[in-house]
């Protein structure tokens, strides 16, 4: 399986890339015959859904779409804004549709309260794109995981969790694939 390990966030000061970072060095150790690839959604730089767009921006939502088809899984590194996901990804997200139909994703959350209730809102936007989202998430505490709530410090204690995730993303890529 190939396993897209994605912000969602693209302004300047965000923790995301180094969340999914981290991240994609732990899964890389699980020799679990997976791929796992960090997908920075800056690097699109993605016009808003709906206005006027750039052939440049044009070309990103098309580099967007190819990238995401690509995998057969994902794990979105889920800020949370205003008990929300952030707009980034709800714009880039509403770009594509086929892309992300039939496969799975689990979801890892920061903010306040670990990024909760961003990871919810993300379960429905991504269940209306046919996305099966595994039961696990991650939450990772801006009082707790970041030193002075802004650097990314993870604790220990998040292994078992992190690895019941993959797992569970694992097997759930792996059972939808014949789907695609």
């Amino acid at each position: 399986m190939k396993i897209g390990i994605i912000t969602t966030t693209i302004r300047d000061g965000r923790q995301s890339l180094a969340v999914a970072n981290w991240l994609n060095d732990l899964a890389q150790k699980r020799n679990d015959g997976n791929t796992y690839e960090v997908v920075d959604l800056k690097d699109f730089n993605l016009p808003v859904m709906g206005g006027e767009a750039t052939e440049a921006q044009l070309a990103g939502v098309a580099a967007w779409g190819n990238k995401i088809n690509e995998f057969d899984g994902f794990v979105f590194v889920t800020a949370e804004y205003n008990h929300s996901p952030s707009g980034a990804i709800k714009n880039a997200l509403d770009f594509l549709k086929p892309q992300f139909a039939n496969k799975a994703a689990a979801l890892v959350g920061y903010g306040g309260v670990g990024g909760a209730r961003a990871i919810e809102h993300m379960r429905m936007i991504l269940a209306e794109l046919q996305v099966a989202t595994v039961q696990r998430n991650v939450n990772l505490f801006l009082a707790v995981d970041f030193k002075n709530f802004s650097e990314f410090a993870p604790k220990d204690h998040h292994a078992p969790m992190i690895d019941e995730m993959f797992t569970q993303l694992t097997n759930w890529s792996k059972a939808l694939k014949p789907l695609r």
